[in-house]
Protein backbone atom coordinates (compact mmCIF):
# COMPACT_ATOMS: atom_id res chain seq x y z
CA UNK A 1 0.00 0.00 0.00
CA UNK A 2 1.33 3.47 -0.85
CA UNK A 3 1.99 6.02 1.84
CA UNK A 4 -0.93 8.04 0.50
CA UNK A 5 -3.30 5.06 0.91
CA UNK A 6 -2.04 4.05 4.35
CA UNK A 7 -4.53 4.68 7.14
CA UNK A 8 -3.05 6.46 10.14
CA UNK A 9 -4.49 6.02 13.64
CA UNK A 10 -6.00 9.01 15.35
CA UNK A 11 -4.52 10.35 18.57
CA UNK A 12 -7.43 8.84 20.53
CA UNK A 13 -6.85 5.40 18.99
CA UNK A 14 -3.14 5.56 19.78
CA UNK A 15 -3.90 6.59 23.37
CA UNK A 16 -6.36 3.71 23.68
CA UNK A 17 -3.74 1.23 22.45
CA UNK A 18 -1.20 2.59 24.94
CA UNK A 19 -3.75 2.34 27.74
CA UNK A 20 -4.58 -1.27 26.85
CA UNK A 21 -0.88 -2.12 26.75
CA UNK A 22 -0.34 -0.54 30.16
CA UNK A 23 -3.33 -2.36 31.64
CA UNK A 24 -2.08 -5.66 30.23
CA UNK A 25 1.37 -4.98 31.64
CA UNK A 26 -0.06 -4.14 35.06
CA UNK A 27 -2.23 -7.27 35.04
CA UNK A 28 0.73 -9.43 34.01
CA UNK A 29 2.85 -7.86 36.73
CA UNK A 30 0.14 -8.49 39.32
CA UNK A 31 -0.14 -12.14 38.28
CA UNK A 32 3.64 -12.55 38.45
CA UNK A 33 3.72 -11.01 41.94
CA UNK A 34 0.95 -13.33 43.08
CA UNK A 35 2.77 -16.35 41.65
CA UNK A 36 5.99 -15.34 43.40
CA UNK A 37 4.19 -15.15 46.75
CA UNK A 38 2.71 -18.63 46.46
CA UNK A 39 4.14 -21.33 48.68
CA UNK A 40 5.17 -24.78 47.50
CA UNK A 41 2.39 -27.23 48.36
CA UNK A 42 4.78 -29.82 49.77
CA UNK A 43 6.30 -27.24 52.11
CA UNK A 44 2.84 -25.97 53.04
CA UNK A 45 1.54 -29.42 54.00
CA UNK A 46 4.70 -30.20 55.98
CA UNK A 47 4.50 -26.94 57.95
CA UNK A 48 0.75 -27.28 58.47
CA UNK A 49 1.21 -30.78 59.92
CA UNK A 50 3.91 -29.47 62.27
CA UNK A 51 1.76 -26.56 63.43
CA UNK A 52 -1.26 -28.79 63.98
CA UNK A 53 0.83 -30.97 66.31
CA UNK A 54 1.70 -27.81 68.23
CA UNK A 55 -1.99 -26.89 68.38
CA UNK A 56 -2.68 -30.24 70.06
CA UNK A 57 0.00 -29.42 72.63
CA UNK A 58 -1.62 -26.02 73.16
CA UNK A 59 -5.00 -27.69 73.60
CA UNK A 60 -3.65 -29.95 76.36
CA UNK A 61 -2.06 -26.96 78.08
CA UNK A 62 -5.33 -25.03 77.97
CA UNK A 63 -7.11 -28.01 79.56
CA UNK A 64 -4.48 -28.50 82.26
CA UNK A 65 -4.23 -24.84 83.24
CA UNK A 66 -7.94 -24.10 82.90
CA UNK A 67 -7.28 -21.27 80.47
CA UNK A 68 -10.12 -19.37 78.80
CA UNK A 69 -9.28 -18.22 75.29
CA UNK A 70 -11.36 -16.21 72.81
CA UNK A 71 -10.15 -15.78 69.23
CA UNK A 72 -12.04 -13.44 66.90
CA UNK A 73 -11.80 -13.77 63.12
CA UNK A 74 -12.91 -10.72 61.17
CA UNK A 75 -12.20 -9.34 57.72
CA UNK A 76 -13.46 -8.94 54.19
CA UNK A 77 -15.80 -11.47 52.59
CA UNK A 78 -13.79 -14.30 50.99
CA UNK A 79 -10.67 -13.27 52.93
CA UNK A 80 -10.03 -16.85 54.08
CA UNK A 81 -11.22 -16.76 57.70
CA UNK A 82 -13.09 -20.03 57.38
CA UNK A 83 -10.08 -21.80 55.86
CA UNK A 84 -7.87 -20.85 58.80
CA UNK A 85 -10.51 -21.87 61.35
CA UNK A 86 -10.91 -25.23 59.60
CA UNK A 87 -7.15 -25.93 59.79
CA UNK A 88 -7.00 -24.91 63.46
CA UNK A 89 -9.86 -27.18 64.53
CA UNK A 90 -9.00 -30.08 62.21
CA UNK A 91 -7.02 -32.04 64.80
CA UNK A 92 -8.46 -30.62 68.01
CA UNK A 93 -11.05 -31.91 70.45
CA UNK A 94 -14.36 -30.08 69.77
CA UNK A 95 -15.07 -30.22 73.51
CA UNK A 96 -12.01 -28.02 74.09
CA UNK A 97 -11.91 -25.92 70.93
CA UNK A 98 -15.27 -24.96 69.43
CA UNK A 99 -16.41 -22.58 66.72
CA UNK A 100 -19.17 -20.00 67.16
CA UNK A 101 -20.74 -18.62 63.98
CA UNK A 102 -23.98 -16.88 64.88
CA UNK A 103 -26.65 -16.20 62.30
CA UNK A 104 -28.97 -13.24 61.93
CA UNK A 105 -30.30 -12.12 65.34
CA UNK A 106 -33.90 -12.98 66.14
CA UNK A 107 -36.49 -10.32 66.86
CA UNK A 108 -36.05 -11.01 70.57
CA UNK A 109 -32.25 -10.78 70.36
CA UNK A 110 -32.54 -7.43 68.61
CA UNK A 111 -34.13 -6.03 71.78
CA UNK A 112 -31.35 -7.35 74.07
CA UNK A 113 -28.20 -5.62 75.22
CA UNK A 114 -26.04 -5.89 72.12
CA UNK A 115 -23.34 -8.13 73.65
CA UNK A 116 -25.88 -10.37 75.36
CA UNK A 117 -26.19 -12.93 72.56
CA UNK A 118 -22.41 -13.44 72.53
CA UNK A 119 -21.87 -13.80 76.29
CA UNK A 120 -23.34 -17.35 76.58
CA UNK A 121 -20.75 -18.56 74.07
CA UNK A 122 -17.74 -17.33 76.02
CA UNK A 123 -15.38 -20.09 77.22
CA UNK A 124 -15.34 -21.79 80.59
CA UNK A 125 -12.08 -23.04 82.13
CA UNK A 126 -10.13 -25.25 79.77
CA UNK A 127 -11.83 -24.01 76.60
CA UNK A 128 -10.88 -22.04 73.49
CA UNK A 129 -13.67 -20.47 71.44
CA UNK A 130 -13.17 -19.31 67.85
CA UNK A 131 -15.68 -16.66 66.73
CA UNK A 132 -16.23 -16.78 62.97
CA UNK A 133 -17.33 -13.15 62.97
CA UNK A 134 -18.28 -11.68 66.29
CA UNK A 135 -19.70 -8.63 68.02
CA UNK A 136 -17.78 -6.58 65.44
CA UNK A 137 -20.68 -7.16 63.05
CA UNK A 138 -22.03 -3.88 64.39
CA UNK A 139 -18.89 -1.99 63.38
CA UNK A 140 -18.85 -3.59 59.93
CA UNK A 141 -21.84 -4.99 58.10
CA UNK A 142 -24.47 -3.39 60.36
CA UNK A 143 -22.82 0.00 60.00
CA UNK A 144 -22.34 -0.16 56.23
CA UNK A 145 -25.68 -1.79 55.39
CA UNK A 146 -27.69 0.44 57.72
CA UNK A 147 -28.86 -2.36 60.05
CA UNK A 148 -28.16 -0.18 63.10
CA UNK A 149 -28.78 3.49 63.71
CA UNK A 150 -26.20 6.13 64.58
CA UNK A 151 -26.97 5.96 68.31
CA UNK A 152 -26.49 2.18 68.41
CA UNK A 153 -23.26 2.45 66.44
CA UNK A 154 -21.83 5.20 68.66
CA UNK A 155 -22.74 3.25 71.79
CA UNK A 156 -20.99 0.17 70.42
CA UNK A 157 -17.81 2.11 69.77
CA UNK A 158 -17.87 3.40 73.35
CA UNK A 159 -18.83 0.08 74.96
CA UNK A 160 -16.75 -2.40 72.97
CA UNK A 161 -13.31 -1.47 74.38
CA UNK A 162 -14.76 -1.54 77.92
CA UNK A 163 -16.46 -4.89 77.28
CA UNK A 164 -13.19 -6.42 76.08
CA UNK A 165 -11.25 -4.95 79.00
CA UNK A 166 -13.80 -6.57 81.33
CA UNK A 167 -13.20 -9.92 79.63
CA UNK A 168 -9.44 -9.56 79.99
CA UNK A 169 -9.73 -8.51 83.65
CA UNK A 170 -11.83 -11.61 84.31
CA UNK A 171 -8.97 -13.77 83.04
CA UNK A 172 -10.10 -14.38 79.44
CA UNK A 173 -7.41 -14.04 76.79
CA UNK A 174 -8.87 -12.11 73.82
CA UNK A 175 -7.08 -12.43 70.48
CA UNK A 176 -8.41 -10.51 67.46
CA UNK A 177 -7.47 -11.17 63.83
CA UNK A 178 -8.35 -9.03 60.84
CA UNK A 179 -7.90 -10.77 57.47
CA UNK A 180 -6.84 -8.24 54.86
CA UNK A 181 -7.37 -9.05 51.18
CA UNK A 182 -6.98 -6.86 48.12
CA UNK A 183 -9.98 -6.02 45.96
CA UNK A 184 -8.39 -7.87 43.01
CA UNK A 185 -7.94 -11.06 45.03
CA UNK A 186 -11.44 -10.82 46.53
CA UNK A 187 -12.89 -10.48 43.03
CA UNK A 188 -10.96 -13.55 41.91
CA UNK A 189 -12.33 -15.59 44.84
CA UNK A 190 -15.87 -14.39 44.21
CA UNK A 191 -15.61 -15.55 40.59
CA UNK A 192 -14.26 -18.91 41.75
CA UNK A 193 -17.22 -19.36 44.08
CA UNK A 194 -19.67 -18.52 41.33
CA UNK A 195 -18.16 -21.14 39.02
CA UNK A 196 -17.81 -23.87 41.68
CA UNK A 197 -21.16 -25.47 42.72
CA UNK A 198 -19.63 -26.67 46.01
CA UNK A 199 -18.67 -23.10 46.97
CA UNK A 200 -21.62 -21.17 45.61
CA UNK A 201 -23.44 -21.35 48.96
CA UNK A 202 -20.71 -19.14 50.41
CA UNK A 203 -21.94 -16.17 48.36
CA UNK A 204 -24.85 -14.63 50.20
CA UNK A 205 -26.82 -11.62 48.94
CA UNK A 206 -24.95 -9.62 51.59
CA UNK A 207 -21.60 -10.67 50.10
CA UNK A 208 -22.70 -9.53 46.65
CA UNK A 209 -23.89 -6.22 48.03
CA UNK A 210 -20.57 -5.71 49.79
CA UNK A 211 -18.81 -5.60 46.40
CA UNK A 212 -20.59 -2.32 45.68
CA UNK A 213 -19.50 -0.83 49.00
CA UNK A 214 -15.78 -1.56 49.09
CA UNK A 215 -14.87 1.99 50.10
CA UNK A 216 -17.60 2.14 52.77
CA UNK A 217 -16.30 -1.09 54.32
CA UNK A 218 -12.75 0.28 54.24
CA UNK A 219 -13.83 3.43 56.08
CA UNK A 220 -15.79 1.37 58.62
CA UNK A 221 -12.74 -0.85 59.27
CA UNK A 222 -10.48 2.19 59.75
CA UNK A 223 -12.90 3.73 62.25
CA UNK A 224 -13.29 0.40 64.05
CA UNK A 225 -9.52 0.08 64.44
CA UNK A 226 -9.26 3.65 65.72
CA UNK A 227 -11.69 2.90 68.57
CA UNK A 228 -11.03 -0.77 69.40
CA UNK A 229 -7.33 -1.42 68.79
CA UNK A 230 -6.62 -1.40 72.52
CA UNK A 231 -3.55 -2.47 74.46
CA UNK A 232 -5.40 -5.23 76.33
CA UNK A 233 -6.80 -6.74 73.10
CA UNK A 234 -5.01 -5.39 70.03
CA UNK A 235 -5.91 -6.12 66.42
CA UNK A 236 -3.54 -8.42 64.55
CA UNK A 237 -3.70 -8.00 60.76
CA UNK A 238 -3.22 -11.09 58.57
CA UNK A 239 -2.12 -10.54 54.96
CA UNK A 240 -4.57 -12.96 53.31
CA UNK A 241 -3.91 -12.50 49.60
CA UNK A 242 -2.19 -15.91 49.56
CA UNK A 243 -4.40 -18.35 51.46
CA UNK A 244 -1.80 -20.94 52.38
CA UNK A 245 0.66 -18.36 53.69
CA UNK A 246 -2.13 -16.71 55.68
CA UNK A 247 -3.07 -20.02 57.30
CA UNK A 248 0.47 -20.84 58.35
CA UNK A 249 1.21 -17.31 59.54
CA UNK A 250 -1.99 -17.00 61.55
CA UNK A 251 -1.63 -20.39 63.27
CA UNK A 252 2.03 -19.68 64.00
CA UNK A 253 1.12 -16.34 65.57
CA UNK A 254 -1.69 -17.86 67.64
CA UNK A 255 0.77 -20.37 69.07
CA UNK A 256 3.22 -17.56 69.87
CA UNK A 257 0.80 -15.45 71.93
CA UNK A 258 -0.21 -18.24 74.32
CA UNK A 259 2.82 -19.61 76.22
CA UNK A 260 2.46 -23.38 76.60
CA UNK A 261 4.50 -26.46 77.41
CA UNK A 262 4.67 -29.83 75.68
CA UNK A 263 2.33 -32.21 77.49
CA UNK A 264 2.48 -34.97 74.90
CA UNK A 265 1.72 -38.21 76.78
CA UNK A 266 4.13 -41.10 76.66
CA UNK A 267 3.55 -43.76 74.04
CA UNK A 268 0.52 -45.88 74.87
CA UNK A 269 0.65 -49.66 74.91
CA UNK A 270 -2.66 -51.26 73.95
CA UNK A 271 -3.85 -53.99 76.32
CA UNK A 272 -4.72 -57.43 75.00
CA UNK A 273 -8.23 -57.75 73.62
CA UNK A 274 -10.61 -59.64 75.90
CA UNK A 275 -11.56 -63.23 75.05
CA UNK A 276 -14.81 -64.02 73.27
CA UNK A 277 -15.71 -66.72 75.74
CA UNK A 278 -19.46 -66.82 76.33
CA UNK A 279 -20.25 -64.36 73.50
CA UNK A 280 -22.10 -65.41 70.36
CA UNK A 281 -22.28 -62.84 67.56
CA UNK A 282 -25.74 -62.49 65.93
CA UNK A 283 -25.89 -63.50 62.25
CA UNK A 284 -24.71 -60.71 59.94
CA UNK A 285 -27.76 -61.35 57.75
CA UNK A 286 -29.94 -59.87 60.49
CA UNK A 287 -28.24 -56.47 60.15
CA UNK A 288 -29.13 -53.80 57.59
CA UNK A 289 -26.12 -52.51 55.70
CA UNK A 290 -26.02 -49.40 53.54
CA UNK A 291 -25.78 -49.84 49.76
CA UNK A 292 -22.22 -49.90 48.39
CA UNK A 293 -22.22 -48.07 45.05
CA UNK A 294 -18.44 -47.60 45.37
Amino acid sequence: MSKRGKKHKTHAEVSEDVSETQNLAELTSAVERAQSRKINNKIYLKELARLQIELVKLQEWIKLKGLRVVVLFEGRDAAGKGGVIKRITQSLNPRVCRVVALGTPTEREKTQWYFQRYVPHLPAAGEMVLFDRSWYNRAGVERVMGFCNETQYSEFMRSCPQFERMLVRSGILVIKYWFSVSDEEQEKRFQDRIKNPTKRWKLSPMDLESRKRWVEYSKAKDEMFAHTDIKQAPWWVVNADVKKRARLNCISHLLSVIPYEDLTPEEIVLPERGTKEGYVRPPISEQTFIPEPF
